[in-house]
């Protein structure tokens, strides 16, 4: 079971960073468009994607004992808000609506870029079909004339 799901976690990691591959290499065919397109959705990396790490040493159920110890000792709680803080209630909201707008303003970009990258995947998929039926019909008029040309 374990060797299961340690399987699974390597095929994971392996489509995505095969993922990852195919983002970057969409960002930079997106990029070549320029205007919109041209920003990045993502830090440029520094790194490469590394796999999941094997430790042996630490168990899950470990993990659950060190949470409920942090728990105990109150590590976890959040930090209550301070009553004398320096900036009034309102600007915070504000603050908040500001981001809140903005997360929309990202989330209704994405659903664009979406929208047109399935598009884009649409015509591909009918230009393979174009190509693929005119290999069809190219292949089957040189076969005629390659007949027609051997006397019989």
């Amino acid at each position: 079971m374990l060797n299961e799901q340690g399987e699974k976690i390597t095929r994971t990691h392996h489509k995505a960073v095969d993922l990852d591959h195919d983002l970057t290499r969409g960002e930079k065919l997106l990029g070549s468009l320029g205007d919109i397109f041209s920003r990045t959705w993502k830090p440029k990396k520094t790194r490469s994607i590394t796999g999941p790490v094997i430790t042996r040493g630490e168990s899950p159920k470990r993990r659950v004992n060190n949470l409920e110890t942090r728990e105990k000792l109150g590590l976890n709680q959040l930090p209550k808000p301070d009553s004398r803080t320096n900036e009034p209630l309102h600007e915070s909201a504000d603050a908040y609506q500001k981001i809140e707008m903005e997360k929309a303003k990202q989330d209704d970009g994405l659903a664009d870029l979406s929208d047109l990258l399935g598009e884009l995947k649409n015509m591909a998929i009918d230009m393979e079909t174009e190509i693929e039926r005119f290999s069809f019909i190219s292949l089957n008029y040189c076969t005629y004339i390659f007949s027609m040309s051997i006397p019989r």
